[in-house]
């Protein structure tokens, strides 16, 4: 019997869901089903250049748990392009990090994800001067 599946720190979420070739309804495609953890690996590593050590420990899994997910995600994403599949992307044990932020002025409190620069101002009433309240999770 093998260990519990351990969850997966994720620092965005994708924009979009399905990946598909054009000109061939969705309906009409056999899907591969990509997780977001997979996702946050792809990211990472390819797209942001960090090296499986660093990018381990960004999702808080072990450097050979990462290289299996970032395998299996290779995989999917190959047999996708080779066979002509849409990609769906959804799913997985993961937690999105969030930063919180508060204004100054307004007390208006929200949350943008981790990766996502500071915002100008408050959404509320236009403030530049806003705070970090620090880091919290959301499970999905």
């Amino acid at each position: 019997m093998g260990r519990r599946r351990r969850c997966r720190w994720v620092g965005y979420r994708p924009v979009a869901q399905f990946y598909k070739p054009r000109g061939i309804p969705l309906s009409s495609l056999e899907q591969v089903r990509l997780t977001i953890d997979e996702f946050e690996a792809i990211r990472l590593c390819d797209l942001k250049g960090l090296h499986q050590e660093e990018a381990a420990r960004r999702m808080k899994v072990s450097r050979q748990t990462f290289g299996r997910i970032l395998n299996e995600a290779h995989r999917k994403i190959a047999k996708c392009f080779v066979e002509g599949r849409a990609l769906r992307i959804e799913g997985g044990n993961y937690t999105i990090i969030q930063r919180g932020l508060e204004c100054y002025r307004c007390g208006f409190a929200w949350e943008i994800p981790l990766e996502f620069p500071l915002p100008p101002g408050c959404p509320e009433c236009g403030s530049p001067i806003i705070r970090a309240r620090g880091k919290s999770q959301n499970k999905e």
